[in-house]
């Protein structure tokens, strides 16, 4: 599953899940253009990948911005000549836990906006550049919320389903100018509950409604599961590889379970 002279971008490239597929990405051989609004992050990301001999460049960034994202996605085709992978990891703060009866519309449309907009918007500016070449993939990451419900969790579930719709639209539509769209839908990731993601200040307000930490949270998660186990950041970074490989050329509109079999469709 090699990524050699690929040429990758990976909004959300900072955080936990962006940076385990950039530096996966970058392992496979391809040039990773690393982008996001905090530039401190981004340079870590980009520093460990060229202390192990790989390429990355940063961009700060905003994926909601459609100007920004579209003359982003063109100057890497302009720089290294192709655009051939694009993956939307970002990540947002939003509330869960909030019954509908309290929700407000804000709240609601917080990560229902972003989340959707945003792998909208990724698409479009980079399907710009991939389909005059033939070539390349979009990549969605979801969770298990977009087939679930529950009081609580109803912008994030409407937000998931949202991006696996358009994940399965974007196929159909860039097939036949051999552009693919996948997506990965994974659960929770224990690894990512690093001090101060955006993960584990959601997951914190989960668990303290609970009267438990974050650890035994993760724990319970992984035990509804059918295998009694969550992904690692690992197996979801070489998820996103065979993804964007030569290896999965025939797949599109795929939406991959990597939620232990809590999700199976």
């Amino acid at each position: 599953m090699t990524l050699q002279d690929k040429n990758a971008v990976v909004y959300g490239g900072g955080g936990a899940l962006g940076g385990a597929i950039a530096r996966a990405y970058a392992a496979a051989g391809a040039r990773v253009f690393l982008a996001g609004r905090t530039p401190g992050r981004l340079g870590a990301v980009a520093d460990s990948i060229i202390g192990k001999g790989g390429r990355a460049e940063i961009a700060q960034v905003d994926a909601l911005d459609e100007r920004a994202l579209t003359e982003h996605c063109a100057e890497i085709a302009r720089q290294a000549g192709h655009l051939d992978i694009a993956v939307n990891a970002i990540g947002v703060d939003h509330i869960q836990g909030e019954p509908l009866s309290s929700l407000t519309l804000a709240d609601f449309a917080l990560p229902v906006d972003t989340y959707i907009r945003s792998h909208f918007l990724i698409a479009k500016a980079a399907a710009r550049q991939m389909m005059p070449q033939g070539s390349g993939v979009v990549l969605a990451l979801t969770t298990p919320a977009s087939r679930m419900t529950g009081p609580g969790y109803l912008g994030h579930c409407v937000a998931c389903a949202g991006v696996e719709a358009l994940t399965r639209h974007l196929a159909g539509e860039l097939g036949g100018a051999g552009v693919r769209a996948v997506c990965i839908r994974s659960h929770a990731i224990p690894e990512a509950m690093t001090h101060g993601s955006h993960s584990r200040r959601i997951f914190e307000r989960s668990a303290q409604a609970l009267g438990i930490d974050v650890t035994e949270l993760m724990a319970g998660a992984a035990r509804g599961t059918p295998l009694q186990r969550l992904p690692t950041l690992d197996q979801l970074a070489q998820t996103a590889v065979f993804l964007a490989s030569d290896a999965a050329t025939a797949m599109t509109g795929a939406i991959v379970n990597l939620n232990g079999g809590l999700i199976l469709d």
